[in-house]
């Protein structure tokens, strides 16, 4: 097998890293799919991967360590590498430079972004972040405004937002972030969260029954109110009302699965289109509240 040659940079070439491989390319070009193309191939890559890395160096400092710009760098590269075709005439430069770059542009824009936003905005924001930059050698104390930014670059001022915006998405804070910058008082992000407030669902249960419970027959009605408002006992509600405690029981069994049968029913029917629900009246107000559903005894309080 013959080797990779590295011959002396020529004269037309303006780095150090563009070996010449053009008979290698060449041969490349002529070998089938199998052991010998891919070591030849790899060799090829090895050959210009300083090339690489030093397009890669080209976008350090823009939130991505070196190291994995270089790896986006080096995925170019093989992808160039076995797409290159030399009967066409191309130096091997000006095809694998586009190539690589528009690989490491790709990764910048589809894996960098904490808050994904389109590629329209994408754009934008590069736009502005570049006037800005520019407009801050000129522009004293303050950033540029909008209008400065939009006559800068010839931008509707609404792109020019939308730009200004996206700025704030590429990086997200940590949750355990000060809330002032420069200050170790203990207070972080997460600390301004709320949490969860479980009466949020007693309250949806409520408004769910009201309806129900008006239909319930009198004596269940009552059986439920002085068991969950005047909170008495089954068997001082049995006395009261002159029936068993076994009878008071049922009742309040007979009630909870009554309650629990309709407000499923309604919440089967809410889901379903206005028009495919008989007899029902669009937007009515007991539709919008029967929603939740009842958690045994205690929806009835």
């Amino acid at each position: 097998m013959c080797p990779v040659r590295y011959r002396p940079q020529r004269a037309r070439h303006s780095h150090d890293d563009a070996p010449d491989t053009a008979q290698d390319f060449a041969r490349l070009a002529t070998l089938p799919e199998g052991p010998e193309r891919e070591e030849l191939s790899s060799r090829l890559v090895e050959a210009w991967l300083p090339m690489a890395h030093r397009l890669a160096a080209k976008y350090r400092n823009r939130g991505e360590s070196l190291e994995d710009l270089e790896q986006v760098a080096a995925l170019g590269l093989v992808k160039a590498v076995d797409r290159y075709d030399p009967a066409l005439g191309t130096p091997f430069v000006p095809f694998a430079v586009p190539t690589i770059t528009g690989e490491i542009r790709r990764h910048f824009r589809d894996h960098t972004w904490d808050v994904h936003v389109p590629r329209r905005v994408q754009e934008l924001r590069n736009k502005v972040r570049a006037a800005v930059r520019d407009l801050s050698t000129t522009v004293e104390d303050r950033g540029p405004s909008v209008e400065q930014i939009a006559e800068h670059t010839g931008m509707p001022q609404e792109d020019v937002a939308a730009g200004l915006e996206a700025l704030g998405s590429f990086r997200s804070l940590s949750l355990d972030a000060s809330l002032s910058a420069g200050s170790d008082d203990g207070f972080s992000l997460a600390d301004t969260f709320g949490e969860p407030e479980p009466e949020y669902d007693t309250v949806v249960a409520r408004e769910a029954v009201k309806p129900c419970l008006r239909e319930l027959p009198e004596r269940q009605r009552r059986v439920l109110y002085l068991r969950f408002f005047r909170d008495m006992s089954q068997s001082s509600i049995g006395q009261e009302l002159g029936i068993s405690q076994m009878h008071v029981s049922r009742l309040l069994s007979k009630s909870f699965e009554r309650v629990r049968r309709q407000v499923e029913h309604e919440r089967r029917g809410v889901r379903r289109s206005p028009s495919e629900r008989p007899g029902h009246a669009h937007g009515t107000g007991r539709t919008a509240h029967r929603h939740a559903a009842v958690p045994g005894g205690a929806a009835a309080a």
